[in-house]
């Protein structure tokens, strides 16, 4: 794929524009950590990130699938690097307090509501459908590259005084203005001129479409509540490194690193299978490593038990989504990827959401019978998507050219 010079410069922008978030959000957790010191103040970060992917993700999903997508990206773009530039400028002259980070939160979730759509669907738009696959587990790949770059270089920075916080959001801002640029290249596809609709009929268009698919209603149901149940364990890693283990920052970045080391080698694991017939029983076994990984986690007795756990975890939850994120599109038509696309995004919201209620579960009962929780949930939520997504199949309702087993 990378010899199509479009999806080349599409994947280097979105190599970069994932570093600086990655390393943003060890940035912000460790902010959140230290102006508040609880695990309320923790998700009420990742909340503040969820609601404006919540409320834009459907008006994304219908501009994504209206207008040029060089240009969204690159709005998109411009408003994750305005807000790191703030965080810099405010922790750097030492005015940043809590309801800022709580601002660039919602200003970064905010942009990314309309990234994640636009680079899935302009995808989809640049590369043949029998290499949509392969092209969406690539981007998934770098994504998870970083995810092993970005923590381990931002949590050792934080640990040096000169560099601290204010430096990685510096770094951060040049590599947003960096992916910026670099957009600049992508070619400048023209609008979608059938806009018979209102936007907000369009959306409700989107839902009755993958409303009447029931195998793609379902990958939309299940990302959703797994992300809901699932992902908010990230939002908890600080209180691990720091409260738990007394592992400091450097932990915290090494807890990140071994997530994203997990997630990367599940990348591989999965690239073998998004083309084949065994795709369905890969994200089922995905969302089941994933309870598995977060049971581990609740129960580990030491730092580096914790460490071996995280990677389980980490792994499941990207493998679960590159195959999500891949089944989606090819189960879908093209017109309609921004909407399925912002459909997703409201999983990842309600995830972030989810981060504050289950906070102040984890202050009320604890940290690690909440992870445990968490991790029977996700059990639970994919026994059921499975047992469905089998009864379905039994009876014939798979669209034709769908890559599951029939």
């Amino acid at each position: 794929m990378l010899h199509n010079p479009t999806y080349r410069n599409l994947f280097v922008t979105g190599t970069l524009i994932f570093l600086a978030m990655q390393a943003q959000q060890i940035a912000r957790g460790w902010l959140a950590r230290e102006l508040t010191g609880t695990n309320t103040g923790l998700g009420g970060v990742f909340l503040a990130f969820g609601i404006p992917m919540l409320v834009c993700a459907p008006a994304a999903g219908v501009i994504v699938d209206r207008f040029p997508k060089r240009t969204v990206l690159m709005w998109a773009q411009a408003i994750i690097a305005v807000a790191a530039a703030f965080m810099f400028v405010a922790d750097e002259f030492d005015f940043l307090e809590y309801w800022m980070l709580l601002g660039a939160s919602v200003v970064h979730g905010a942009g990314m509501s309309v990234l994640g759509p636009a680079r899935m669907s302009f995808t989809g738009e640049i590369v043949e459908r029998h290499e949509l696959s392969s092209s969406v587990l690539l981007m998934q790949m770098s994504m998870n590259s970083t995810r092993v770059i970005g923590p381990s270089i931002a949590g050792t920075l934080i640990a040096i005084e000169t560099v601290g916080t204010a430096g990685v959001y510096l770094i951060t801002t040049v590599l947003c203005v960096v992916a910026l640029t670099w957009s600049r290249r992508l070619p400048h596809n023209a609008p979608n001129k059938e806009q018979r609709l209102s936007p907000r009929l369009e959306f409700l268009e989107g839902l009755r479409y993958a409303r009447s698919h029931p195998q793609l209603f379902g990958l939309v149901v299940a990302s959703t509540l797994i992300f809901l149940i699932g992902s908010p364990y990230i939002a908890f890693l600080p209180t691990l490194a720091s409260g738990v283990f007394d592992a400091g920052a450097t932990g915290y970045g090494l807890m990140s690193t071994m997530g994203a080391v997990g997630a990367l080698a599940a990348s591989f694991w999965v690239a073998g299978r998004v083309n084949s017939q065994a795709v369905w029983r890969t994200q089922t076994a995905c969302g089941i490593a994933l309870s598995v990984g977060l049971v581990l986690l609740a129960i580990a007795p030491t730092f580096l038990l914790a460490l071996a756990a995280i990677p389980i975890a980490g792994g499941a939850i990207s493998g679960f989504q590159a195959t999500n994120s891949s089944l989606v599109l090819t189960e879908s038509k093209l017109e309609y990827h921004g909407r399925m696309q912002s459909l997703m995004m409201l999983g990842w919201s309600g995830g972030a959401m989810a981060s504050l209620p289950l906070g102040l579960l984890a202050d009320a009962i604890g940290l690690r019978s909440t992870l445990a929780g968490m991790g029977v949930g996700c059990f639970v939520v994919m026994l059921a998507h499975s047992r469905v997504r089998v009864r379905h199949d039994d009876v014939g309702v798979l669209r034709e050219g769908s890559p599951a087993i029939r």
